[in-house]
Parts: C-alpha cells; sequence; structure tokens
C-alpha cells in the first residue's frame, strides 16, 4: 500500500478539521430571516379583491432597482390595518372603483437603501421622472426621504384608485423616456389608476394632498379616496395624497426588518 506524504497527510487532516468545524460551528451557518408576528398577515388572505401593483421589488422606483427587502411583490399588513382596507374595499366596489397597493410593510433594510441613495449625490437616473424640480440635496430637509419610516410599523399603506373594470397597466421598460411625474397623466408613466394629479412617489408639492392647484376630477379623486379611507380609521399624510396609516396602530414604536416574503407570514391568518 503506497503511504501516502507526510505533508499531504497534514494538508488533508487540516481541510478534514476545517470542514467538521464549518459543519459543526454555529457561527458559520446563516442566519435564520426574522419572521413576521402573528399580527401581520397578507392583504391577499384578508380581501384579494384589491389591486396589488408593489413598485419596490422592481426597478421602475426612483432609486431605479428593486429595493432591499423586497423578495416577493406581496402586500404585508397588521391584521387590523389589513381588515379595515377590506371595509373601505366594499364600499367602493359598490360605487364601481377599487383599491390599488403600491407598497404596504416596509422593512427597515428598504428604508436604509432609500437613505443611501439620497445620500449618493451622483446618482440622478430618475431625477427626470420623480423629483425633476427638487434637488437631491434637499430630500433629507424637505421630508421626502427619513431614516425611520411608519410603514416599518405595519399599519400604513400607499394606495390609490383604480376605476372598475380596471384595464391593465403597461409594464415599465428599462431605458424608456422618463416623464415628470406631474405632467398630464396622458403624458406621464401610464398607470390604470384614476387621475390624482401626480404619480406615486412625486416628490413635489403638488403631491401634497390639498395643495390648492389640484381641482376638478383630480380633487374629486383624492377626496373620494380620503372619505373612503377616514371612515374605517385611516389618517392620511398632508405631503403625499397615497400615504395612510390605520390608526391606532398596533405597534406605534416598533419597526421591523423580517423580509417581503410569504414565509414571513406564512400559516397568518
Amino acid at each position: 500500500m503506497t503511504r501516502m506524504p507526510s505533508a499531504v497527510r497534514a494538508l488533508v487532516t487540516a481541510a478534514a478539521t476545517l470542514l467538521a468545524v464549518t459543519v459543526l460551528s454555529p457561527t458559520a451557518r446563516a442566519t435564520p430571516e426574522p419572521k413576521a408576528p402573528r399580527e401581520f398577515v397578507a392583504l391577499s388572505s384578508v380581501d384579494p379583491t384589491i389591486i396589488q401593483e408593489m413598485r419596490y421589488p422592481y426597478e421602475h422606483n426612483f432609486v431605479a432597482a428593486p429595493v432591499d427587502g423586497y423578495q416577493q411583490p406581496l402586500c404585508i399588513l397588521t391584521k387590523p390595518a389589513a381588515q379595515a382596507l377590506h371595509r373601505a374595499q366594499i364600499k367602493l366596489l359598490r360605487k364601481g372603483y377599487s383599491l390599488k397597493v403600491y407598497d404596504c410593510y416596509r422593512p427597515q433594510r428598504a428604508v436604509d437603501h432609500f437613505v443611501r441613495w439620497a445620500k449618493d449625490l451622483d446618482d440622478e437616473k430618475t431625477k427626470a421622472e420623480f423629483y425633476p424640480q427638487v434637488d437631491k440635496t434637499r430630500l433629507f430637509a424637505d421630508g421626502y426621504i427619513a431614516e425611520k419610516s411608519g410603514h416599518s410599523r405595519g399599519s400604513t399603506m400607499d394606495l390609490t384608485l383604480v376605476r372598475l373594470p380596471a384595464l391593465p397597466t403597461r409594464p415599465y421598460r428599462p431605458g424608456q423616456k422618463l416623464v415628470p411625474c406631474y405632467a398630464p397623466k396622458a403624458e406621464r408613466f401610464p398607470d390604470n389608476s384614476v387621475d390624482m394629479g401626480t404619480g406615486f412617489d412625486c416628490f413635489d408639492t403638488l403631491a401634497h394632498t390639498d395643495d390648492p392647484r389640484i381641482t376638478g376630477v383630480q380633487r374629486t379623486n383624492r377626496d373620494l379616496l380620503r372619505d373612503a379611507l377616514g371612515a374605517e380609521g385611516f389618517v392620511n399624510l398632508p405631503e403625499e395624497w397615497w400615504h395612510y396609516t390605520f390608526k391606532p396602530e398596533l405597534f406605534p414604536d416598533t419597526y421591523f426588518n423580517f423580509p417581503v416574503a410569504r414565509r414571513s407570514v406564512a400559516g397568518h391568518h
């Protein structure tokens, strides 16, 4: 039998030892992703009729990339918030409208991604659409970006109205010409929602819910959304016509970081 040279034998022994340590050492194992508390649910399990057009798992948003923590295009909310949306939806369906959500629970890692993007003043790929008139150095001071978001507490969502029957929304084409988010509806990025005067995530004072320049049909649509949600306990953020929080919040002081994924709420009903 051929004897293994001592140097080779030493290498083999060292490799075997390292393998054993790697397999057995708890620190070497991947840390499991946190799961949502039982009070969180997928909105579709409470109301499958509410349209979901989640923007942050994809690249058509103000950071021009899929956002950290969005592993699936899914609306996750605290159960009371989801149930209140369901009540509002029932009333709106009778009037020929549906709610449509763009974003719901948002993990802290996504907020951190927004902050990194806002601090990178050289990255202005989306300026022509999302903040044409705002200097990027002003995004924090003007309140468009913050290091904490109510979305991370689970009772806040971004949403709009769609007139039924809902038409399909043309998908974003990478590299397409960007149009200001406050351009006339026929010119800006196509969306099957009603005309609210600006697109979603428009960093502009025209997005303020009660901006006096918003009149006519656009004003009627904003008021319809606010009245429908206000009747069920939602409070609007005055600077963003699409942003609503269900009150009282279940977790008013907790900023969660579990990923937006079905497994985060698996088994929650």
